[in-house]
């Protein structure tokens, strides 16, 4: 669908809230002729008896039964503000940034951020040890490692080739595990303790025994947070972020080692051969299949951003410690740029909403591009949101849920079940949300629409920063392969992560803007593509370790 058409369907669905009593008259709306009078009616007299201090008196005793929760909410009440108001308000700040010249400005402010972070940064701007991509035609089998922010996954996976109408690669087998907050919370070598228990558990499937033998697995471990590379089975580690604490008393540690010393405890015949950042890995993984890739986008419960470079787009202190042979060999290298660490307010403009969230931060300023994109954040930003449309606007009738008043209580796959609902009047989302955050009377359909609009809102601003965000490397690249954006010629993305591939609309609308970016600076229409890399992070760490065989 053409860039045009995709904006104006999205933005087609935000429509006037109706009358949630009315709705189910939608075939004869004199029906509800007499209501609009009659609310302003008693709104008036009700304004008139607050300002006399007769209203809570007198709600006390109307209603001198009911609990003080259900009294708030069926009692009429006068606030700030309408829902169609504040939406305007929430609607004027989350737009008005997306104009292509205004997001081009953002990527110009990106770039500037770069420069002294390729010459001298131990978090961000970040070369592996990988220089070269794959050519496609490797083969073998590995045990693949892929720690993300919400799941630890451990699979054996077969690298076959590129044939024609074939499966270059495949997994025989995987098991997944959670990380919730209580593993988030494991400090120091108990994360990796645990790490090595689910190791454990997973190759003693007998199906794996079968294929594996008695020989050693070869492992590739994806790593979905900053690492500082030493060689290419090992390399600092770095500060986590998303509330994890495995850093504490192993920060600056060999993360090989912090892997390998609890297995080797519980003898697990494994052997770690690569390290590589998950978005690293998603660009192996693409590039395995199409050679034209050369970045890689995670969009998940995290952010980040892998590029393959010229070794001289980074600063010869960037290498420090790296092979002479190395050095002699490269002329690219795979970049993790942890772009999640830039942004913030030289770069992008910041709503009440946002700042929120950062100053509630168990770390503020640490990450704040994500903080406005990634999908550990949408859900927080909305709830905010929400929280002021009760207390200013008369949301939910005033009544706060109160699983809501905790942050990230409100959780994206929610909001993103919201956007898809399709059913009459909501009635689905209706359900879904009086199931995760009970009401003493279920969301009408005018609160629960709100909500939808807000989320998308939310997500639009969302996929549109993150077209600055790869614009900005774009043209990074550009100038460092001694291109032009009209020489540039065409590039794929690998994409991966639940954000980017599975919320509504959210990568139609990132590519939308792309392509308004790149053809304003000139390049060839639809010169950059994104493309979905299915299981990137599991099968990118077996590539990976299939690249730096000899």
């Amino acid at each position: 669908m053409p860039s045009h058409l995709l904006l104006k369907r999205f933005k087609s669905r935000r429509m006037t809230l109706p009358d949630p009593d009315c709705a189910h008259n939608a075939s004869n709306p004199n029906l509800c002729w007499y209501k609009k009078p009659m609310f302003d009616f008693w709104q008036s007299l009700l304004a008139a008896l607050e300002r006399l201090a007769m209203l809570p008196s007198l709600i006390h005793s109307v209603l001198p039964s009911l609990p003080s929760r259900k009294r708030t909410r069926d009692a009429v009440r006068t606030y700030e503000r309408t829902l169609d108001d504040l939406l305007r308000e929430i609607q004027r700040l989350l737009e008005a940034p997306l104009d292509p010249a205004q997001l081009l400005h953002m990527s110009g402010k990106l770039h500037d951020q770069f420069a002294p972070k390729l010459h001298a940064s131990d978090m961000c701007m970040l070369p592996s040890y990988n220089h070269k991509l794959p050519t496609g035609l490797e083969h073998g089998t590995y045990l693949a490692l892929d720690v993300g922010g919400s799941n630890f996954r451990v699979a054996v996976v077969e690298l076959n080739g590129r044939q024609p109408a074939a499966k270059s690669m495949r997994i025989v087998n995987m098991k997944s595990y959670k990380i919730d907050n209580s593993v988030r919370y494991l400090r120091g070598t108990q994360f990796f303790d645990w790490m090595a228990e689910k190791i454990d558990m997973a190759i003693s499937d007998p199906q794996l025994k079968k294929i594996n033998g008695t020989s050693t697995f070869p492992m590739g471990l994806a790593w979905s947070f900053p690492v500082e590379q030493t060689s290419t089975r090992s390399g600092n580690l770095l500060a986590m972020g998303k509330g994890f604490r495995a850093t504490e008393g192993t920060l600056g540690q060999d993360l090989s080692e912090l892997i390998m010393a609890p297995c080797r405890k519980r003898n697990l015949p494994v052997r770690l051969d690569s390290i590589v950042n998950d978005s690293s890995a998603t660009l192996l993984s693409r590039a395995y299949e199409d050679p034209a890739t050369r970045f890689a986008v995670i969009l998940g419960t995290g952010f980040n951003i892998a590029v393959h470079l010229p070794t001289s787009a980074l600063s010869s202190t960037k290498y420090k410690g790296y092979p002479q042979k190395w050095r002699d060999e490269a002329t690219h290298v795979l970049v993790n740029t942890e772009l999640s660490m830039f942004g913030g307010k030289p770069v992008f403009p910041m709503t009440r909403w946002d700042e929120q969230l950062n100053d509630a931060h168990v770390r503020p300023d640490f990450q704040p591009f994500e903080h406005m994109i990634s999908g550990r954040y949408l859900g927080e930003l909305v709830r905010l949101i929400v929280s002021e449309a009760v207390r200013t606007a008369g949301l939910f009738g005033g009544e706060m849920p109160d699983k809501l008043n905790e942050a990230y209580s409100l959780d994206t796959g929610t909001i993103a079940a919201l956007e898809m609902d399709t059913s009459k009047n909501l009635t689905n989302g209706i359900a879904l949300f009086q199931t995760k955050h009970p009401l003493s009377r279920p969301p009408t359909y005018n609160d629960i629409h709100f909500i939808r609009q807000v989320s998308q809102l939310v997500a639009h601003r969302a996929a549109a920063f993150l077209a600055a965000g790869i614009h900005s490397l774009w043209n990074l690249r550009t100038a460092s392969e001694g291109l032009t954006p009209a020489t540039a010629g065409k590039m794929a993305i690998g994409c991966n992560g639940s954000i980017i591939e599975k919320y509504p609309l959210f990568r139609e609308l990132c590519q939308s803007h792309l392509d308004e970016l790149t053809a304003a600076s000139g390049a060839e229409p639809k010169s950059i593509s994104l493309e979905i890399a299915v299981e990137s992070a599991i099968f990118g760490a077996a590539v990976a370790v299939c690249c730096l065989e000899e």
